[in-house]
């Protein structure tokens, strides 16, 4: 494929493959969320901006696993697919 232009099947894999790594890095924020220590009623909690924005951290902490291999749902989620019609 070197040099050429991908082709619909190629593009079909990518998006799905995107598609999986997507729900995987989702699922994986969730759990961060609720295995996350309760900082708010700490003496030197936060406050409201880390509410705010604690899940844009869990995002992206999920969305770095996801992106040095994950814990193997991708992989599932893609295998699921392919039995797609």
């Amino acid at each position: 494929m070197s040099g050429s232009l991908p082709t619909a099947v190629d593009q079909k894999v990518l998006a799905r493959l995107d598609a999986a790594k997507g729900l995987e890095a989702a699922f994986i924020a969730e759990m961060l969320k609720s295995i996350a220590p309760d900082t708010s009623s700490q003496a030197f909690g936060g406050g409201i901006g880390e509410e705010q924005f604690q899940s844009f951290l869990f995002e992206n902490q999920a969305r770095a696993m996801v992106d040095r291999g994950g814990i193997g749902l991708a992989e599932q989620f893609v295998r699921s697919m392919e039995r797609m019609p």
